[in-house]
């Protein structure tokens, strides 16, 4: 879940497209092998956003969602780790097939379709060790 926090310290989540549906999404993919959980979360967040920093090594939460294959729907779990956002580049990889938004973390729950993605949005103001990773030990405005 990349978030970063603007001049006001006021923290704003990164949403993606969904390529199939265009759906609010946060950046996510898979488990990658020889790979950290967490790691893999940053490498995901990097080629559909563009996105760098650090990641909490520990989820801040899960949400399920149905997942459309070519055949059925799947019901699949999500792990969120916390990625304090450093910076974007100027070209990433899926650039062209997603588009990104930066909102406040009630808008972003507003704009996801997922009901666990939009609880655990809003529950991240009370996730004491996220607000403290992203803001290195600093409040944070919600």
């Amino acid at each position: 879940m990349p978030i970063r926090l603007d001049q006001d310290r006021r923290a704003e989540v990164c949403l993606v497209t969904s390529r199939g549906t265009g759906r609010w999404i946060i950046p996510k993919g898979w488990p990658m092998k020889g790979r950290r959980d967490d790691e893999a979360a940053a490498i995901e967040a990097e080629e559909e956003a563009g996105l760098v920093g650090s990641t909490l090594r520990v989820p801040i939460g899960s949400y399920t969602y149905w997942r459309r294959t070519r055949v059925d729907f799947r019901l699949t779990r999500v792990d969120a780790f916390a990625l304090r956002v450093k910076r974007q580049k100027k070209r990433w990889r899926e650039q062209d097939q997603r588009r990104i938004v930066w909102l406040p973390l009630l808008e972003a729950a507003d704009a996801v379709l997922e009901p666990e993605l939009s609880t655990l949005l809003i529950g991240i103001a009370g996730n004491a060790k996220a607000c403290d990773f992203l803001g290195r030990g600093k409040g944070i405005h919600f």
